[in-house]
């Protein structure tokens, strides 16, 4: 009688931790999925309101700050409008301010402001945004003092560098 209990208690120790473990293994995979849930998957949160909001408003933002400046206030204008960019549009917009559009502001006092009318998201990732703009531009110089104004629409590619907005491509339509 002995012998035959040996067997049924050690079955019994046996299916007791094996039901442990596969506990464990279940609130263990269930946790896990709960973090990639939030912190992977989640992309209401980095897609958002609040995310297109803020996509907006760096893209509005940057908008104004590229395309406003005056010859006296040249190198701060400029050193505000690259603040707003990055990547290859950083160093594209840093070649052409220094050979086109500092020489042309300083020998025909350029100055321009531009003023956004109204922007929307056409896209909208957790690292990356599309935002079209609208915007008033007015423009004067020595040769034309009463200046110009137009309006005119953007495309403006934005990507998310340390958490903030950044103007990556800025393409008329």
């Amino acid at each position: 009688m002995t012998a035959g209990l040996a067997p049924r208690v050690l079955g019994g120790v046996r299916r007791f931790w094996v039901a442990i473990v596969l506990v464990v293994l279940l609130v263990t995979a269930g946790g896990v999925t709960g973090w990639l849930y939030q912190t992977k998957y989640r992309f209401d949160q980095a897609t958002g309101t609040a995310a297109a909001d803020a996509a907006v408003q760096a893209a509005s933002d940057g908008t104004m700050a590229l395309l406003s400046y005056s010859p006296q206030n040249l190198e701060t204008d400029f050193t505000n409008a690259r603040s707003h960019l990055t990547g290859d549009f950083l160093n594209y917009y840093n070649q052409f301010t220094e050979q086109i559009v500092s020489p042309a502001a300083k020998k025909n006092g350029v100055t321009t402001s531009a003023s956004v009318v109204n922007a929307a998201v056409s896209e909208l990732y957790p690292d990356r945004a599309v935002v079209l703009v609208f915007l008033n531009q007015s423009t004067t110089s020595s040769e034309n003092p009463d200046g110009s104004f137009s309006t005119s629409s953007v495309k403006v590619g934005l990507a998310k560098v340390d958490g903030a907005w950044r103007i990556a491509s800025f393409d008329p339509v």
